[in-house]
């Protein structure tokens, strides 16, 4: 059973599709919130969750104080769950702004419009090395000068080409078969 770990949601059931996605494990998200707000990279944030599954991590963000949260999945079942996730927190935080898009994350990344300031990107494991750059790329542009973006993928996976995003990673940590790594624009690093 997934829940919102903390926030003004603390303890909201998430339904999580039945196949197809692989859900961020408790364990991986109260370290990787814990981390976040320690930085300060939660409050006020916008926030993008891509390949959303259950949109477990951008709920999570809104209920801890995101200003705003777009989820992002392709298959149709898990758009359904999303919404239906997405309904029940904003219901309990008072209408908080939050939008659901079923589409492909390379073309939905194309056509937006938006800034973000909190990106978490958790595709499939067997998503390849190709298809990652491009959506690194893609998102590039759509950045805040220091926003931060979670990558997450199997740990036996090739680390993710920040660079040729102009991205670079600043932090990344093992949990089991998980690995993440944190990334920024080049241009907040040169800042801070």
């Amino acid at each position: 059973m997934t829940r919102i770990i903390a926030g003004d949601a603390r303890g909201l059931r998430l339904d999580v599709p039945g196949s197809g996605t692989r859900p961020t494990s408790d364990r991986v998200r109260e370290s990787l919130f814990g981390a976040l707000e320690s930085a300060d990279a939660i409050d006020g944030a916008r926030v993008l969750d891509l390949y959303a599954g259950s949109g477990a991590l951008g709920l999570e963000s809104l209920s801890r104080g995101a200003a705003s949260v777009d989820l992002v999945e392709r298959a149709r079942p898990a758009a359904a769950i999303v919404r239906r996730n997405a309904a029940a927190v904003a219901k309990a935080l008072s209408g908080a702004a939050v939008r659901v898009h079923e589409s492909a994350v390379l073309p939905f990344l194309r056509r937006a419009t938006g800034t973000w300031d909190l990106v978490f990107t958790d595709p499939p494991y067997d998503l390849d090395d190709a298809a990652m750059t491009a959506d690194l790329t893609a998102l590039a542009p759509l950045l805040s000068e220091d926003a931060v973006v979670v990558i997450e993928r199997g740990r036996r996976s090739t680390p993710p080409d920040v660079c040729a995003a102009g991205l670079e990673v600043f932090r990344e940590k093992a949990y089991g078969d998980t690995a993440v790594w944190w990334a920024q624009p080049v241009a907040a690093s040169q800042s801070r």
